[in-house]
């Protein structure tokens, strides 16, 4: 399991996402991940989400995460 932040994030992406934000700068890139991160630690509905699927809890953290960037 990777440990960097942002190549966590980047995994949680579908691919077309992953793309896309991997060819943002590495800063635009460190701050997506520390909002997804922020997303993780701060939702309860995604903790509930987590226990029965963790890739899917970090997956719907990061269309979240995303959804605000684009708006």
């Amino acid at each position: 399991m990777a440990t960097d932040p942002v190549e966590r994030f980047l995994a949680a992406l579908d691919p077309h996402h992953r793309e896309a934000v991997g060819a943002r700068p590495r800063e635009e890139q460190e701050a997506l991940a520390a909002a997804w991160e922020r997303e993780l630690e701060a939702d309860d509905e995604l903790d509930t989400l987590d226990e029965l699927s963790p890739p899917a809890a970090e997956a719907e953290a990061a269309r979240r995460v995303l959804d605000r960037d684009a708006g």
